[in-house]
């Protein structure tokens, strides 16, 4: 007998804490006691907010709304609360969270939540700058005529393990305390898609020379030293892809 998988569409927010590994290094009871107080006050909100906390495991928490507009409101009214509380703190102690919400379509299992859907809200949050929010096209579409907040579009973007690229839309706060600085992430499966453009971009050129240089032959094949330069220009590019 085949068991029902019970399915809905809701609105799913990852969150997490940004350099939670530096924190507790330099000081685990401090960081856990932030992170409490800091939770407890999300889980307010959120229920606030008419949302539901999903699960908290570590510096991660997932929680889910019904409603789109509800889901972005209790983000943006999380990332004001914690930079108030922030300001309380030592700059190198302060405990900033990353946030990302989308919408779709999951599989519900003892009251948690699994599917592509719930992974694509948290490589949003891993994207997300540290106090920030980032959405997808689809939590756009439900909002963006409903809240009177800014959405700045960041283009579709290719989200490890996920096949589709995803439109991402970031929220624009107004700056409340000196956040970290955030080096650029970019995902493995960004790095692989800039390889292949650049090895397409690349290898035509090559062709391109071996073509002229077969049209124009006069028994000197001078296109190998330009195509030996074009590929050193490749290689050069490769390994600044792959350090990011």
């Amino acid at each position: 007998m085949t068991t029902e998988v019970e399915r809905r569409l809701t609105n799913i927010l990852s969150a997490d804490v940004y350099g939670y590994s530096r924190l507790m290094g330099e000081d685990e009871a401090g960081t856990l006691a932030t992170l409490n107080i800091y939770r407890a006050a999300m889980t307010d909100l959120i229920a606030q907010h008419r949302g539901r906390v999903v699960n908290a495991a570590g510096d991660h928490l997932l929680a889910e709304f019904a409603s789109a507009v509800m889901a972005v409101q209790c983000a943006v009214e999380i990332q004001r609360q914690i930079a108030e509380r922030n300001q309380a703190l030592d700059e190198d102690r302060r405990m900033w969270f990353r946030i990302g919400i989308n919408l779709g379509d999951v599989i519900v299992e003892h009251d948690d939540l699994f599917g592509e859907d719930v992974n694509i809200a948290a490589r949003l949050q891993g994207l997300a700058e540290p106090g920030g929010i980032l959405i997808s096209g689809a939590v756009f579409d439900q909002v963006k005529q409903k809240l009177s907040l800014g959405f700045q579009p960041l283009g579709p973007r290719q989200l490890k393990n996920i096949d589709t690229q995803v439109a991402v839309y970031r929220a624009v706060l107004q700056a409340q305390g000196e956040k970290p600085k955030l080096t650029a992430q970019v995902s493995d499966a960004d790095k692989w898609h800039r390889f292949k453009l650049s090895a397409i971009r690349h290898g035509a050129i090559m062709v391109l020379l071996i073509l002229i240089n077969a049209f124009t032959w006069d028994g000197d094949p001078w296109a190998q030293w330009p195509i030996l330069g074009v590929a050193f220009l490749f290689v050069l590019q490769a390994t600044r892809i792959f350090r990011r």
